[in-house]
This record gives C-alpha cells, structure tokens and sequence, in this order.
C-alpha cells in the first residue's frame, strides 16, 4: 500500500476476525469491534463450513484446529417423507482435496477468537455501534457505552443487520423473508450408528429436516417449515422448547420414524429463528467504509455458503487493498471481484428453500419425482464446480489499471 493504514472492524463473527487476519498480512494494523458480550458470541447450532471457504481459513493457518473440532461431510444423501432415496449430491470441491465439515458454531467462533489473540490482534465485546462519523482524517465511530475509535477506514462484518449498513445508506434494502423458519437441537441420548462423511435431508410432507451423527454417536438436526409471517425475536423467545418439540412432532409425525425419535430425544434445548436473505444491495462501499459477509450479501443456510462466502470476502477485500493501495480504488475493485458470485449464490439458495416450503400433495409427489432427474444432473463432476472450486491465491497480485478492467 502506499501507507500504512489502520482499520476499524465492526462485528467480532467468522467474517470480523478473518478481515483483521489477513489484512495483517496486508500491512494494515485493525482493531475488531463486537457489539455481543464475549460469552454470547459462543452460542447457537452448526453450521457447514465448506471447502471453499476450508480453503480460505488453510491460508491463514487456522484450518487443522478448526477441522479437528467438525465432521467431514463430503456427500449429503436426499430422502423423501417414507424413506426412499432420492438421490445424493457433493459437498466439496470434485477433488475431494478440500472436504466440507460440520461444525458447531461456538467452536468455529472460539478457534476464529483464538488466531487473533494470538496474533495480537485487539478484539473488545460490548461495544455496539452507535454512529459512524467521516473526515478529512479518516473516520470516528461512536459505540452505545460513550466509548469512541478512529481509524484509516471501517469495514462492516456485522451481520444481515448491520447497522454499518445503515450508516452509509440508510435507505439499503431491508433482508427478505424467505417464508422459512429454522429449528434445531442436538442430543446424546440416541444410540444411533455414526453417519460417517455423510449429511442427510428429508423432504417431510409438511417440513424438511436435516441431520448428521458424528463418530461420537451425537446428533446435530435441524428443521425448515413454512410460515407465512416472520416471528418476531420476542414470539420465539416466548416459545418453549418443550412447546417446539411437540410443535415439530405434529410436523413430522407423518414422515420417517427416525426424525420423531431425535426430535424426542433432543435434550440441548429447541431453538429458532426466521430466515433472511439479502439479494442485492446498491452500495457496497461508501467513502472510507465498505461491507462484507452477510452485511451485504445474506445467504439461506439452504446454500451451506453463508461462512465461505464471508472468508472469501475478506481475502478478497484485503489483496485489494495491498495491491491496489488508495481506498476507493480497492473497494471498487472488491466489488467487482465478489459482486456476481455472491448474488448468484443468494438466488441459487432461495431455489433450494423453495422445495422446502412444497406440502402440496401434488406439488410433493412431482418434487419426489423429478429429485432424482435434478440429483443426478447435479451429480455431473462440474455441475457445481462454481460453488466449491472458486479459490482465492493469495500469492496472486491483483491488478487495476487506469482503463478500471480488472486482471488477476
């Protein structure tokens, strides 16, 4: 860069620690800012972690960690409501070099916390951003606790509702309801025989259902259903998990007895939350900020895509900014790089959690019917090459010459 300049990272998930990380790399000295208290950030289900996104976290060296504490998951086989195999599809690169894992979301966070204490990186909780303030010196950001910072540029990791998304464009496109709401669990309770490299789904006749048991015999599930309206945090928080376990007993009392039995059984507690995707949004940067990860591009857990996408964002943003230099320049080149990758993904994955939401006797006996036809064409070795071979060199210079075309 043609200075040293300093960041301020809004948002302390998977995407926050990731920028910092590699723009020390870069020659960029950042601070990370959560607006959660340390021990809420070591919350909630799994996630899949995909091998692109494995590939990103291999550069920063903090891949053989968090591979440790998942599961490989390189096949994900589909059934329908009475057990009949629909088909399988890949999760991962055709090279099988890279695999997919499941992971619960505490542990990816703590690993992700632990690579910037060790590398020195500053990492403060409970500072939500208030307001966000631009000069000639750079910018101010003001959080609710009175405390304030100052940097070269912001960049905002803050999630589908970050507020550094509205800060530089407060008319920004709200997320969309996708017209689903997730549950899930875990339980130790069953003693069901590992599903080794393996994710199953099953398209119920009123709600899907996802489950996975590691070599430790534990079950990680969760549920999609339809709901025409999104709950609000307070209806949810008022569900208890003894009303959701029998909510998705009735749900599912029609389909595979398996899916009864783990929904009985689950003992880490019922939670759920309405999903949101972000198709589009106009302005990715603004003066010295710019957004990455779900602040600009949310992603259905349908894709399995959400962390992968936000990691490849932030190598991507920080080659920009050594290679490039001046800020404007760099965002824009960021943008241009990531913009039609990631809004193809949101559109896939709306497709996929559009056969969620069939209950239709109809409309499931034609899905059941041509699943198959569509596995198998999904099955061809380059079918989804665009999803998992995409890599990021991080060796490779980024160019942008006067004429604005990028070569990489």
């Amino acid at each position: 860069m043609n200075r040293k300049h300093k960041a301020i990272v809004i948002g302390g998930g998977v995407a926050g620690p990731a920028t910092a990380l590699f723009f020390q790399r870069a020659g960029i000295e950042a601070e990370i800012y959560e607006a959660r208290a340390e021990a809420e950030t070591y919350i909630g289900w799994f996630l899949n972690l995909a091998g692109n996104g494995i590939q990103i976290l291999n550069t920063l060296g903090v891949a053989p960690a968090i591979i440790a504490e998942g599961s490989p998951v390189p096949r994900m086989i589909m059934w329908n409501s009475s057990g009949k195999n629909l088909g399988e599809v890949r999760n991962g690169a055709r090279d099988g070099l890279t695999t997919s894992i499941i992971i619960r979301r505490s542990a990816l966070q703590r690993a992700m916390h632990d690579a910037v204490a060790d590398n020195g990186i500053p990492l403060h909780f409970n500072k939500r951003l208030e307001q966000l303030e631009t000069g000639l010196q750079g910018v101010t950001v003001t959080f609710d606790d009175g405390t304030s910072a100052s940097a070269d540029f912001v960049v905002g990791a803050d999630g589908i509702h970050s507020a550094t998304r509205q800060s530089i464009n407060p008319a920004a496109p709200r997320p969309s309801y996708t017209g689903l709401v997730s549950t899930g669990g875990f339980t130790t309770r069953l003693s069901l025989s590992p599903t080794p490299e393996t994710q199953h789904f099953v398209f119920g006749k009123r709600a899907f259902f996802g489950y996975h048991v590691r070599s430790s015999g534990e079950v990680y599930w969760f549920n999609n259903h339809g709901c025409d309206v999104a709950p609000n945090r307070s209806q949810l928080l008022a569900t208890r998990s003894d009303d959701w376990q029998q909510r998705l007993l009735d749900m599912h009392c029609d389909d595979m007895p398996l899916i009864s039995d783990i929904i009985r059984a689950t003992d880490s507690g019922i939670g759920a939350f309405p999903i949101y995707d972000i198709a589009t949004q106009p302005i990715w940067h603004r003066g010295p900020v710019v957004l990455l990860g779900d602040a600009v591009h949310a992603v259905s857990p349908s894709s399995g895509q959400g962390a992968s996408l936000a990691l490849e964002d932030a190598a991507v943003l920080a080659k920009c900014l050594r290679d490039i230099g001046e800020l404007e320049p760099a965002f824009g080149a960021y943008e241009i790089l990531r913009r039609e990758r990631v809004e193809r993904m949101v559109s896939w994955a709306r497709r996929l959690g559009g056969a969620k939401l069939m209950t239709n006797p109809v409309q499931v006996w034609f899905r059941d019917l041509m699943m198959p036809i569509f596995l198998k064409r999904a099955a061809n070795p380059a079918a989804l090459d665009w999803i998992y071979a995409y890599e990021v060199d991080w060796n490779q210079p980024v160019m942008y010459p006067a004429s604005g075309i990028l070569e990489a």
